[in-house]
């Protein structure tokens, strides 16, 4: 059709077009030159940042061994404390593995001799004040908060639990039925089978840091064993207290002297004595019939936070799965498109190793593929040289995101406790950001020879074996090895039909 002005419709869209993209080009013209543009905001001079010097909490160590830590902040009409005690999880016997996990339960809902657990509840909530009981893997813990003048009845309440509990038996009970729940369901979620298995292969599956509760361990629980194990852990010599919040430092010191003065010093638990190897090399898997998707796990030993070179470490692992910017997530996810999520950690611990992690979640067909890319970029931290661009930005992104860690004074509180806990120097947070600022490329090539060794590695993968595509022995680590989940004191599972209610992810 030829145009002729004037002649209609089709004439007026013409010429309305042509007007349109006359106009469009006066405003792309300035993108179309980019170099050519002023970038006055890259020429903002970035001061130095502050010296970091956070205030440090009051440090009161009693004769008998208990460390308090006080943090007065008025800020709020509120009072935080808690109560750190040694002796969690791995010092549990395996034949009772689930032994803190209900007595960290059963000890707050039982209650003392003076109010049972759901007396407390009400005594509490008519005070909006809480009182929890927790266990972790080296520690239980008893922490509360309340209203500045709710202070005296709620710390009465932690002092009755921690010298006048009364373990009862249908606490324990409901304890335990609710653990057995978590068990048996235990593997309806792919990614906790992952991150509990790769535990086994990182410390051995008898290791008291990948041990876990089976139905016949929690089902051997007694409330005798849960007397002994107060008697035994809550003792002056094993315990951290620290209280952040409106109150004054030196009354509340007279206080807490008093209250803890007799507590027996008893004896600390010792730390656990574990040689540590890693995983054997090889392909591990867990055919799990019911995804469409693969987690893949790479894992190995890290390290532990008073070694000399953490700080480089940090550094390392912040260029190589620190986030967007990283090489794993710019390699395997934005130009390969090989995973939904991906990322990883040179993990360190302050008393044990951690362990190294590299992590992610691609479609069934492409599990190998994925796991080739996540192993090329370990293989890169020995091969691919780091750029000064690359320490420049980890170091920002390290020193920036470590301040917002400890920018309130309960953070602060939580750190020195931290700190007290594991025998680490009170100066050890002003200490890091002065030696990430000195790593340097030599330092970051150094650890990268010494610590990061792919053939010491092991690759985990849950998922649906039969739509790998590409099998498993493709990766060349030898025969793949396959892992049983079966739960003991539970029949045989049928697998779950793929896309049925039961079985989706």
């Amino acid at each position: 059709m030829t145009y002729h002005p004037g002649s209609g419709k089709f004439g007026h869209r013409v010429f309305g077009a042509v007007q349109f993209l006359l106009v469009a080009m006066l405003f792309l013209v300035p993108c179309l030159a980019p170099a050519q543009q002023a970038q006055p905001w890259k020429q903002i001079p970035i001061p130095p940042l502050h010296p970091f010097h956070p205030q440090q909490p009051k440090r009161i160590p009693l004769p008998n061994g208990m460390v308090i830590l006080l943090q007065e902040d008025h800020e709020l009409p509120l009072i935080n404390g808690f109560i750190e005690i040694r002796g969690g999880s791995r010092d549990e016997a395996a034949t009772k593995a689930g032994l803190v996990g209900l007595y960290a339960d059963a000890w707050r809902t039982s209650g003392t001799a003076t109010h049972n657990g759901d007396q407390l509840d009400d005594l509490l909530e008519a005070r909006a004040a809480k009182v929890e009981t927790g266990g972790d893997i080296d520690s239980t813990s008893l922490s509360w908060s309340c209203l500045t003048r709710d202070e005296d009845f709620v710390f009465g309440v932690v002092l009755d639990l921690l010298e006048h509990p009364v373990f009862r038996e249908d606490k324990l009970q409901l304890a335990k039925q609710q653990a057995a729940a978590s068990i048996v369901r235990r593997n309806d979620d792919a990614e906790g089978i992952a991150a509990r298995e790769a535990a086994k292969l990182v410390y051995g599956p008898d290791s008291p840091y990948a041990r876990q509760p089976e139905l016949a361990t929690i089902q051997a629980v007694t409330l005798d064993d849960l007397r002994q194990w107060h008697d035994k852990t809550v003792v002056a010599s094993n315990m951290v207290l620290g209280i952040s919040g409106d109150f004054n430092t030196d009354e509340m010191e007279k206080v807490l002297r008093h209250a803890f003065a007799n507590l027996p010093r008893g004896e600390a638990i010792p730390p656990v004595k574990e040689e540590f190897t890693g995983p054997k090399p090889g392909v591990y898997y867990v055919d799990k019939s019911d995804v469409n998707q693969s987690n893949v796990f790479i894992v190995g030993l890290g390290t532990q936070r008073n070694n000399p070179d953490y700080f480089a470490l940090s550094v390392m692992n912040e260029i190589f799965s620190g986030g967007f910017g990283s090489r794993l997530f710019q390699d395997v996810r934005t130009k390969l498109g090989l995973a939904y999520a991906v990322g990883g950690s040179y993990g360190s611990s302050y008393d044990h190793p951690g362990m190294f992690r590299v992590i992610a979640a691609t479609k069934s067909q492409t599990t190998v593929q994925a796991a080739e890319a996540m192993l090329d970029e370990v293989r890169g931290l020995k091969t691919r040289p780091f750029t000064e661009d690359e320490l420049r930005r980890a170091k920002d992104e390290v020193l920036n995101s470590f301040i917002f860690n400890y920018d309130t004074k309960d953070k602060v509180l939580a750190e020195a406790a931290k700190l007290e806990f594991y025998g680490y120097p009170p100066d050890f947070l002003e200490r890091y950001r002065e030696n990430v600022e000195k790593v340097t490329i030599a330092d970051l090539e150094r650890v990268s020879r010494k610590y990061i060794d792919p053939s010491r590695l092991a690759v985990l993968v849950v998922g649906n074996e039969k739509e790998f595509g590409t099998p498993l022995t493709a990766l060349n680590m030898g025969t793949p090895h396959p892992i049983d989940i079966s739960i003991p004191g539970l029949p045989p599972q049928e697998p779950k039909v793929a896309g049925s209610p039961e079985g989706a992810q």
